[in-house]
């Protein structure tokens, strides 16, 4: 469910697998917030943890974990600045109207739970993003997101009609293993004090692949690729 990658006085750090809620589930098992304070508690007596971000069920990764009311809050005030450097990976295998630059509008709740990009810019999702061409005429997608929005990546991906393959609701012809979004690297300041975590994903045929693996190579620290203008 998920793993510890690392932990300090204040926070600690973990990836999440794929297929898993963040909050429980009514009469299923436990999500993973529970989850990870449940073994925060057993393993190392902590009995305080916060959620300062979630990821969807179907979504892989880095989540956060605060320790202290104090540190979630600078968490807190972080994510509200846009000072947390969040990239991601996804698989398309529908051709892009486009293969990198930025995805930008309005979101609005659609049907079923979905939501759906507007040409308005009120107060509009911000994603930037390279692509790749990878095995099976498949595209990898390094995601950078600059706003939080609910379903923010699957949505700006299925508006350049390359919406993630086994995502359950914006692309529903999609038979896989898993939804294939990986949350892959978070970078941020904290207290005077610069952290940097990637983590490649572990689950998933497509993730797994060596022409995949050699191409994470070359883009180990995003942070430092010639992105794309925001503006």
């Amino acid at each position: 469910m998920f793993k510890i990658i690392t932990q300090t006085d204040d926070f600690i750090v973990v990836d999440k697998s794929a297929g898993v809620n963040f909050h429980d589930e009514e009469q299923q098992s436990s999500g993973l917030f529970s989850q990870v304070k449940k073994q925060m508690e057993e393993q190392f007596s902590i009995t305080e943890l916060y959620p300062v971000h979630r990821l969807d069920k179907m979504t892989s990764g880095l989540v956060l974990f605060a320790k202290t009311l104090n540190c979630a809050q600078v968490f807190g005030k972080l994510f509200e600045s846009h000072l947390i450097e969040k990239y991601y990976l996804a698989i398309s295998d529908n051709k892009p109207t486009k293969k990198q630059g930025l995805i930008k509008g309005d979101m609005a709740k659609s049907r079923r739970g979905m939501f759906k990009l507007l040409r308005t810019m009120d107060n509009p999702a911000i994603t930037q993003f390279f692509s790749y061409s990878i095995a099976n005429k498949q595209r990898l997608y390094l995601l950078k997101p600059h706003s939080g929005k609910t379903h923010q990546l699957r949505v700006a991906l299925s508006s350049i009609s390359a919406p993630i393959i086994g995502d359950p609701l914006y692309n529903t012809s999609s038979i896989a293993d898993r939804g294939y979004l990986h949350a892959y690297a978070l970078r941020f300041d904290y207290l005077g004090t610069r952290y940097e975590f990637t983590v490649a994903p572990s689950e998933g045929e497509f993730y797994l692949s060596t022409l995949l693996r050699n191409k994470l190579a070359e883009i180990e620290q995003p942070w430092l690729l010639n992105w794309p203008k925001k503006i």
